[in-house]
């Protein structure tokens, strides 16, 4: 945990520091989808709903209930915990490919209520404003404040994150991700592992959102739009799929490559694109993966140099 805090410290040295207050809720928010696709096995196109779902219900606590941050935070992951649990009996029960597709049907639901069948709430494209009163020192419209408190939050998930994954729970369903039916076969109850994951995966992406929306103070349909669910995917790919600092790296690796090639150069889509297909293609497990395995090798050669002498 303290090796992603003097990461993000350090690289505010070099960094603007309101990219990285987003790079951390960005972090967050890859952490959450890692928990379900690198450790549980389950690929989806619908994540997004659940950030956008944060986002919204903090932005609507934010203008109709009071401008209080910690309120905005609980009706966010209130909102994404309810809507996950209910979603997830039927999700759940799917696999593979129908697993992803129905939540990226969802997902699009979710988009159009939030463009058009809900406009007298969300506002439809003219999006959703909402403020924060500062309580005490925490004043989110001072940049080291904000970016300090989203620090303090991804350290947070990561250390749960953390702990979930090396518990029993965390190995159970590691072991589900390889084999189902046995974990099946030995008395498990699979369905209610995979819906608790579920949950607590959509769960942390909303509370990514709440966090967006008490830091941008404003929400709109874009936010969980479903081609956005290609920004998480590739993060993942990226850093190296069931791994917490794989999340972690990746979210970073992507929320620069985006940032500095959009300030650069004009056309910053299609070079992008042309990165991200040498990084999935040459890192094939992601960057920890290619890391673990060159210490792995130079590990080796050192012991038959070692025989040798």
């Amino acid at each position: 945990m303290g090796l992603v805090g003097a990461a993000f410290l350090l690289l505010s040295l070099v960094t603007p520091m309101h990219w990285l207050t987003d790079f951390a809720i960005f972090c967050i928010l890859v952490l959450s989808f890692d928990l379900l696709y690198g450790y549980m096995g389950r690929l989806s196109f619908g994540h997004m709903l659940y950030y956008g779902v944060g986002t919204y219900a903090a932005s609507l606590a934010l203008v109709h209930l009071a401008p209080n941050p910690f309120l905005a935070i609980g009706a966010g992951i209130l909102a994404s915990a309810v809507l996950s649990s209910a979603l997830g009996f039927i999700v759940v029960r799917t696999e593979g490919a129908t697993f992803a597709l129905v939540n990226l049907a969802l997902n699009q639901i979710g988009f159009w209520l939030a463009m058009s069948g809900l406009q007298a709430y969300t506002r439809g494209e003219d999006g959703l404003s909402s403020s924060v009163r500062a309580i005490g020192f925490l004043d989110f419209y001072k940049v080291p404040v904000a970016f300090g408190f989203m620090l303090v939050c991804l350290v947070l998930v990561f250390g749960l994150l953390r702990m979930l994954t090396r518990s029993p729970f965390g190995i159970l369903i590691r072991s589900i991700k390889e084999n189902e039916d046995r974990v099946r076969f030995l008395g498990y109850d699979t369905f209610r592992y995979k819906l608790m994951t579920f949950v607590i995966a959509s769960t942390l992406a909303g509370f990514a959102g709440t966090l967006h929306a008490i830091v941008k103070g404003f929400v709109a349909p874009g936010d969980l739009a479903p081609l956005e669910n290609a920004r998480i995917i590739f993060a993942v790919l990226i850093g190296g799929a069931g791994s917490l600092y794989g999340a972690i790296v990746g979210g970073l690796v992507y929320e620069l490559m985006v940032n500095l090639l959009a300030t650069n150069i004009p056309r910053w889509e299609m070079f992008l694109g042309i990165m991200l297909l040498v990084l999935v293609f040459w890192f094939r497990r992601g960057i920890t993966g290619y890391v673990a395995d060159l210490a792995r090798k130079m590990a080796r050669s050192r012991e038959v140099r070692a025989k040798k002498i």
